[in-house]
């Protein structure tokens, strides 16, 4: 079989196309340090790190909202606090003042200025906000949810924050589950219930109320903290021990309370903190996995770009020997 002068030309050609080609992609990951620069390299694993690429995307979110999450809960504990300190205080006062022994009308009056600085207190503490989102007003976040009687206006609603794929966490607590010892019990929470049936009547809601009432008679009155310090503060204007003293019990039904609330929300920053955790564990997995599948090696890719150039070089010292054309050559 004849070889002529283009079927030599070709092939030398391909031969130093695909030396060059290869030496680009070896230059390329050379430069990137990453052996796959475009999804033609490898498309499995291009799908397979443009999928761990949106698994951190997302876990990225999930952290941002564990913490908010995090941030309310905390401002939350903290409220929780100060209204613990409110409480033992005014427990402190009524023990004090309980005993017409212990104390005097001049005392009690003067003391009676306390409370009224304590009951503004808890109202400041109750109001309290994050940024301008209020803590305690369940959705109702824009508006203040206790005003200065100490009625609550905010709603039982439950703020859910995805912190994990298909994991979900309350990151408030509704003020009329803190305020009462027997929130389910309290006109707070009867009148919230009405107002999510705005389409019944006068006459239908206050027969729902009288039976919601008559099915959930509670075994203990329920204690609300603003109101027992309203009453502790009228018990000492007026003298009546009995009435100072009536407080003690609720004092301690509210300070319980205020432990179990903080404990639920020390569970919850708990648990967001496990699972922030978790997360960043699976974001060093990706990574991990990330760089296996698109990371070069560098050791190799110097090694195989310096072969490559030798190969180079010597297809081009082959290609002058295997094409030697002369004007004979040509006359043919």
């Amino acid at each position: 079989m004849r070889v002529s002068d283009n079927t030599n030309f070709g092939t030398i050609r391909d031969s130093i196309n695909r030396s060059k080609s290869r030496m680009e992609n070896l230059q390329g990951q050379s430069a990137t340090l990453k052996k796959v620069n475009r999804p033609s390299d490898d498309p499995v694993g291009s799908a397979k790190v443009l999928e761990v690429r949106t698994d951190k995307v997302n876990n990225d979110q999930f952290q941002n909202n564990a913490k908010l999450a995090e941030a309310f809960l905390n401002n939350t504990d903290h409220a929780l606090e100060d209204i613990s300190d409110i409480i033992m205080r005014a427990k402190e006062i009524a023990i004090g003042q309980s005993s017409n022994a212990s104390s005097t009308p001049e005392s009690r009056l003067g003391v009676a200025e306390e409370i009224s600085q304590l009951y503004q207190r808890a109202i400041g503490t109750a109001n309290r906000r994050i940024g301008d989102r209020y803590l305690f007003g369940g959705y109702k976040t824009d508006t203040p949810p206790v005003d200065s009687e100490g009625n609550y206006k905010g709603d039982d609603g439950q703020m859910m924050i995805e912190i994990g794929r298909e994991t979900f966490i309350g990151m408030n607590v509704p003020g009329h589950e803190i305020f009462n010892t027997q929130p389910e019990r309290s006109t707070d929470f009867k009148r919230i219930q009405m107002e999510k049936h705005p389409e019944m009547k006068e006459e239908e809601k206050n027969q729902a109320l009288r039976t919601l009432a008559s099915e959930q008679a509670p075994a203990v009155a329920n204690a609300n903290i603003f109101q027992e310090l309203k009453a502790l503060r009228v018990g000492l204007l007026t003298g009546d021990i009995n009435a100072i003293r009536g407080t003690l019990e609720r004092f301690d039904d509210l300070q319980g309370k205020v432990v179990s609330m903080r404990s639920k929300v020390g569970s919850r920053v708990q648990g967001i903190q496990g699972n922030v955790n978790a997360l960043e564990r699976h974001n060093v997995t990706n990574a991990q996995l990330t760089s296996s599948i698109e990371d070069a090696d560098m050791a190799q890719v110097v090694s195989d770009l310096a072969k490559e150039e030798t190969i180079f070089k010597s297809s081009l010292a082959s290609s002058k020997h295997l094409v030697q054309p002369t004007l004979l050559d040509f006359l043919r």
